[in-house]
C-alpha cells in the first residue's frame, strides 16, 4: 500500500471496499465524487465466464498505479484520489477494481477517474486468467513471467 494526505494506492489479495476508498477521499472541499468499480462479468469472447484469477506482483503494480494517479492530478484539479485492485480468485459480480476521485467539480472528477481507468487497462501489469464454464482455461493477455 501507498498513500500519502492525497492519494490511496492499494494492490491486494484481500477484499476491496468502496466505503473505505470513498471516507478517504471525501473532504470539506469536495462538490463531487466519481467511482469506477470494475467488476467480474459471466462472458468473454461468446464463452461463459465462471471466475477469475488475477495474478501481478503488487509493488510493482502499486507503483505503477501511483504514476497514473499522479498524472491525473495534474491534469486535473481533483482534491483526493483512491485506487484498489484485488488479486487472487474471484468469483462473478465480485469488485476486481475500485478508484475514487474526488474533487469540487464533478466534470474533473469524471475526466480523471475516466483517464485512470483507461491507463489501468493499459500499463497495470495485473494478468487475467479466466476459467470458462466448458472447463477451458485462457489468459486475457500474455501470462506472466515465471
Amino acid at each position: 500500500m501507498i498513500h500519502d494526505e492525497k492519494y490511496y494506492v492499494e494492490v491486494t489479495k484481500n477484499e476491496i471496499s468502496v466505503k473505505k476508498l470513498y471516507d478517504f477521499c471525501v473532504t470539506e472541499g469536495t462538490g463531487a465524487v466519481d467511482i469506477f468499480i470494475g467488476t467480474v462479468r459471466d462472458h468473454f469472447d461468446g464463452k461463459k465466464v465462471e471466475s477469475i484469477d488475477y495474478h501481478g506482483y503488487p509493488e510493482m503494480a502499486e507503483k505503477i498505479l501511483l504514476n497514473i494517479l499522479k498524472k491525473a492530478f495534474g491534469y486535473w484539479p481533483v482534491n483526493r484520489v483512491a485506487i484498489q485492485h484485488r488479486l487472487g480468485w474471484l468469483q462473478i459480480k465480485e469488485p476486481s477494481v475500485i478508484i475514487v476521485v474526488s474533487s469540487a467539480h464533478r466534470a474533473e472528477a469524471f475526466s480523471a477517474c475516466r483517464y485512470i481507468i483507461e491507463e489501468i487497462k493499459k500499463d497495470l501489469p495485473v494478468w487475467k486468467k479466466e476459467h470458462f464454464h466448458d472447463g477451458q482455461v485462457a489468459w486475457k493477455s500474455d501470462e506472466p513471467p515465471e
